[in-house]
């Protein structure tokens, strides 16, 4: 074979290649997220806690259960086991500003070496909580690329187990801090998954289960709560509160119909 013609077809393999996250759940005892861009340590994927205790505050997450096993005192494979998820108690302690807990994974290992999140089209999640809290793309070198003020999207108290679909635009940042990027950079930056308790009053406290992750609308735990937020720059919004299903944005007359796995109209 012609050597010229070996090297671009290497050249093309390679640009299609596109990284996939394999959705995780907790009910069938992943203690792993299966991202697709390990950085050869085999270490990314494994779910973290983390607090403002560094920086003076004292929020904190009180575990179910001890958490740890044969290789790690911190390792969370324990809560998932008893939970079905990772759950806990998340208490927003004083002493920090901006007081935050939470939980997350690296997508290619401990030195948040960041990654092409772009082609997954968004994420979805299965959880509860008694918490709102923030779906966090957390980059390479935050303190520097976007001094921490990074691409997060909003999520609210649902008492009952429901599934979000997040498209990259429902994904933002907040005006008047940090760096601003623009989000197709970003994308191809992102070196961690986040869930953060944050930006709440000292004392507040909740509790919450995260069951499922994925790429955009591949998370099958919550069947009839699905809700899928609205694709390309619509400002409709959809939010599911107990047995409420309420929109926002709409400006016109429309319809709604909301719809089951099995494809029926419910």
């Amino acid at each position: 074979m012609n050597k010229k013609i070996l090297i671009a077809s290497a050249f093309l393999a390679a640009a299609t290649m596109v990284s996939a996250l394999t959705t995780w759940s907790g009910p069938n005892g992943d203690y792993r997220v299966t991202t697709d861009m390990d950085d050869g340590n085999d270490q990314s994927g494994y779910w973290y806690s983390y607090d403002d205790q560094p920086d003076k505050g004292s929020s904190t997450i009180t575990w179910p259960v001890a958490t740890g096993n044969e290789y790690d005192d911190s390792a969370l494979d324990p809560i998932i086991d008893h939970c079905g998820g990772l759950c806990g108690n998340v208490s927003i302690g004083a002493g920090n500003n901006y007081p935050f807990a939470g939980v997350g994974f690296n997508l290619t290992g401990p030195d948040q070496t960041g990654g092409d999140v772009s082609g997954w089209g968004g994420l979805c999640v299965t959880y509860t909580s008694s918490i709102a809290f923030k779906v966090e793309l957390g980059p390479e070198n935050e303190a520097t690329y976007t001094e921490y003020n990074n691409y997060t999207a909003k999520q609210k108290v649902s008492a009952t187990k429901t599934t979000v679909n997040l498209a990259w635009s429902d994904f933002k940042q907040e005006s008047g801090w940090g760096v601003t990027v623009a989000q197709g950079e970003y994308l191809g930056k992102v070196a961690a998954i986040k869930f953060k308790f944050g930006n709440q009053k000292a004392g507040e406290s909740g509790e919450f289960n995260i069951m499922e992750v994925g790429e955009y609308g591949k998370c099958p735990g919550a069947g009839d709560n699905a809700i899928s937020a609205p694709v390309a720059a619509s400002s409709v919004k959809a939010m599911l509160s107990g047995r409420t299903l309420s929109f926002s944005g709409i400006n016109s007359v429309a319809a709604a119909e909301v719809i089951n796995l099995q494809g029926q109209v419910v």
